[in-house]
């Protein structure tokens, strides 16, 4: 049975709880992710940040300008440990709206599985494989 483990990216970008949330526009759009969590220096886990939580500064009087990502993060954020199973972490991302998942250990964040970790899952699992 494949695990959260198996599959998970483990160069997670991140950003910590009092980062300008300018700072992490850029990073998200920099690295073309829609997402990040959010952890303490030792990545314990807070939460995460998606391109749909900043969407939320467009409407506001000063366009977010001096507010960190504690302010729009999603917490606390939906997240499997290393050992859970692939089939859970799929049956969750088609339940919800979100394209990711961390990936934990002890609470400490180890990786993350995106939607697009699970279909290059899929197509090795078929014999076929794909550049990451």
């Amino acid at each position: 049975m494949v695990k959260a483990k198996d599959i998970m990216t483990k160069e997670v970008i991140s950003v910590r709880r009092d980062t300008p949330v300018e700072e992490t526009l850029e990073l998200l759009l920099a690295n073309e992710i829609a997402g990040t969590p959010v952890v303490e220096d030792d990545m314990t886990l807070l939460g995460i940040v998606t391109e749909k939580d900043l969407l939320r500064i467009l409407n506001e009087q000063n366009g977010g300008k001096e507010r960190t990502v504690e302010e729009y993060m999603t917490q606390p954020a939906v997240h499997f440990e290393e050992y859970e199973s692939l089939d859970d972490i799929c049956k969750c991302l088609l339940e919800v709206t979100f394209r990711r998942v961390p990936v934990t250990k002890n609470g400490k964040v180890v990786g993350i599985v995106s939607r697009p970790d699970v279909l290059r899952c899929i197509l090795e699992q078929r014999g076929r494989r794909v550049n990451p």
